[in-house]
């Protein structure tokens, strides 16, 4: 058979009949023939791909959801009816869709809609996986998590926006708080203490965003910071003894450097006898004494009333007898309230401050002070400051992704119109950086004996002398 005739039969038509002519290119002898002999194909049910397992798992889900409904969140619904619901409804569309599915892709869709129902979705394995401390979705598609201290995309992706603000609705719903238009942003956390934040639709324009900060379910004790390089030994008996000695603390640092981590350990140090009250946002703080009060503030309701704010808490705490205040964060006028607190027979108070130095730090709360709506001359404010707190203790993240006490400063008092601050401890840059690029470098004292330590020898607090050691003449540089 001729070319022509095989055209013309593969269109169905005769050979001779009318075409119009068909130019064709001669192959050169090295490319492969221009018409491969077609191959001998078995008959088969193709196992459907990932998307149509996508589609197949949005009907199950919508189905779910549309029968349960206000009941997805019902308390008396147990962990295992919950999943026979599941498996009814995934039988139920999977007959009617006719959609062949091998034994790992319906275990697959089982767990991926337990999940879904159970937990929280695509989030639930990085929730399960200890090495991830952070979880970012910027709208559906685009979930980063942080791991060793980098960010990195993660393949988790939800299926649709409507999917996210679920995962969202069930965060919230468990603390009492709610989002919606009216109320587009909401601060929560999950049953282990991990912070969540989430902001919706009209504010968040690229889609519904949450952030999730995780909290190891073993809290961080001080042996932890040390072995992480956070704390040295010296600089964590100094930090003990000063928590046994009923000094008010603050722990300054910037944004994700592990100010409530520390906040942690220094609460561990508080002795099992005392009375504790804890003031937070959202209760963050894993203390592990017997004797804890937890107090959490409260937004305002649908109607723009009912907001109980860390102010009115820290208020309300003086009336409690408590022995130790820890206030999970000041970013208000609350400081003022602390401050007092502090000053008026409260010792050994710990709260934290968002600030890049311990300078820093007395200057953001001369500023939240202001915030609290007094009339105070700064010189005021400064000397409540100056009476009230007794050390600084400064957490940087470096640029290796490593979190460091960079500074142990202890608040002298006043000199003029200026708070006189002395360094027990700085961070020493260095020993410069190992072929990972992170940091050889560790916290060193300054030698200079802080004047609390006289506090120390009237409660009969013991410190060795190795803590406040003279720094090799080396480790002299230029602090920021």
């Amino acid at each position: 058979m001729n070319l022509a005739s095989r055209l013309a039969a593969a269109k169905g038509r005769p050979a001779d009949a009318d075409v119009a002519p068909v130019p064709l290119q001669k192959p050169s002898p090295a490319s492969p023939p221009a018409v491969p002999a077609p191959r001998p194909v078995t008959p088969a049910a193709p196992a459907p791909p990932t998307d149509a397992l996508t589609r197949l798992k949005d009907r199950v889900a919508k189905a779910l959801f549309e029968r349960m409904g206000s009941r997805m969140n019902d308390p008396s619904l147990s962990e295992e009816q919950l999943r026979g619901i599941v498996l009814g409804e995934l039988d139920v569309v999977v007959d009617e869709e006719k959609v062949p599915l091998s034994a790992d892709e319906r275990a697959r869709l089982t767990a991926e809609l337990a999940d879904d129902v159970l937990g929280f979705g695509p989030l639930q394995k990085l929730l399960e996986d200890a090495s991830v401390t952070e979880i970012m979705c910027n709208g559906p598609e685009m979930v980063y998590v942080e791991q060793g201290g980098k960010l990195v995309r993660s393949g988790a992706r939800f299926t649709s926006e409507e999917h996210l603000r679920r995962v969202i609705d069930r965060i919230v719903s468990k603390v009492g708080r709610r989002i919606d238009e009216s109320s587009p942003m909401v601060d929560a956390r999950l049953a282990d203490g991990s912070r969540v934040n989430a902001i919706i639709p009209p504010l968040a324009f690229s889609g519904s965003t949450l952030t999730i900060r995780k909290f190891a379910k073993d809290p961080f004790g001080v042996d932890d910071l040390i072995g992480f390089g956070t704390l040295s030994p010296e600089m964590a008996e100094l930090l003990q003894a000063c928590v046994d000695a009923r000094l008010n603390i603050i722990v300054s640092g910037g944004t994700g450097t592990g100010k409530t981590t520390l906040l942690n350990v220094l609460s561990s140090f508080i002795p099992e006898g005392e009375r504790i009250v804890t003031i937070e946002d959202a209760v963050e703080l894993q203390l592990q004494q017997e004797h804890v009060v937890r107090l959490e503030s409260r937004p305002p309701n649908i109607e723009g009333k009912g907001a109980i704010t860390i102010r009115d808490l820290v208020r309300n705490s003086l009336r409690m007898r408590p022995d130790r205040i820890v206030v999970g964060e000041c970013r208000g006028g609350e400081s003022l309230d602390m401050l007092q607190a502090m000053n008026t027979g409260h010792d050994g108070s710990l709260s934290t401050v968002h600030a890049n130095s311990p300078r820093d730090a007395i200057a953001r709360l001369e500023t939240l002070v202001l915030m609290a709506g007094m009339d105070l001359p700064l010189r005021a404010i400064r000397e409540q400051i100056a009476s009230a707190v007794d050390l600084v203790v400064q957490l940087t993240r470096l640029r290796d992704g490593t979190r460091r006490v960079t500074h142990v400063t202890e608040v002298q008092g006043m000199e003029g119109e200026t708070v006189t601050l002395q360094d027990a401890f700085l961070f020493d840059y260095s020993a410069g950086v190992d072929p990972s690029g992170r940091f050889l470098g560790r916290p060193v004292a300054t030698g200079v004996r802080p004047r609390f330590t006289d506090r120390f020898e009237e409660m009969g607090i013991r410190v060795s002398p190795a803590v406040f050691g003279v720094p090799q003449p080396a480790q002299a540089r230029r602090w920021a």
